[in-house]
């Protein structure tokens, strides 16, 4: 009886591959937050 590990790669051990979705996401998520902080600040400004 083999009681070894079975060897996988990263991709095996993922199952898939990972495309670089991740850091658009964020880029455009932190774009909108600091989008959004201009508005607020130029609201609150002209009142």
């Amino acid at each position: 009886m083999d009681d070894s590990p079975e060897q996988l790669t990263k991709t095996e051990a993922r199952a898939g591959t990972t495309p670089h979705v991740t850091r658009y996401v964020l880029i455009f998520g932190l774009l909108l937050v600091v989008v959004a902080f201009i508005a607020i600040l130029v609201v609150y400004m002209r009142t």
